[in-house]
């Protein structure tokens, strides 16, 4: 059985639904989920989870969480060469450049992509909850 850990930082509850939706789709596909708060992930766990799923809301000028999420993903992206990753969040303006630079630094460390990244506006819609159920079938696969 696959073990993803879904690490997340929800200011609103709408990235927190979103890792929820990236969880229903983690246990379809047969596999077990850790939902995790950024404090509670650390480089030490990296290599005890088969993929990961990374979650967070553009904050200010479309940039990842300063406070909690950003220091922790800071100090594990070190550890993440050669993984199977996933990427997820809202955002209430803008145009997901956020995620774009975020998908693209973490390519170049080396990460592997199991699907593209899944952006709401606000609240996950329909869409957007179908997109994260697949993401979370993808990290397993």
């Amino acid at each position: 059985m696959s073990k993803i850990a879904v690490v997340y930082w929800s200011g609103t509850g709408n990235t927190e639904a979103m890792a929820r939706l990236v969880e229903e789709g983690i246990v379809a596909a047969g596999g077990q989920a850790d939902l995790l708060p950024p404090a509670l992930f650390t480089p030490d766990l990296v290599s005890g989870y088969d993929a990961i799923a990374f979650g967070c809301p553009s904050m200010g000028a479309e940039q990842l969480e300063e406070g909690e999420f950003q220091p922790m993903f800071d100090a594990v992206k070190g550890s993440l060469g050669g993984k199977t990753i996933g990427l997820f969040g809202s955002y209430g303006w803008g145009d997901g450049e956020w995620m774009r630079t975020w998908a693209e630094e973490c390519e170049d460390l080396g990460c592997k992509l199991a699907d593209q990244p899944v952006i709401a506006h606000e609240a996950p819609d329909a869409d957007a909850a179908d997109a994260c159920r697949d993401l979370g079938k993808a990290l397993v696969s």
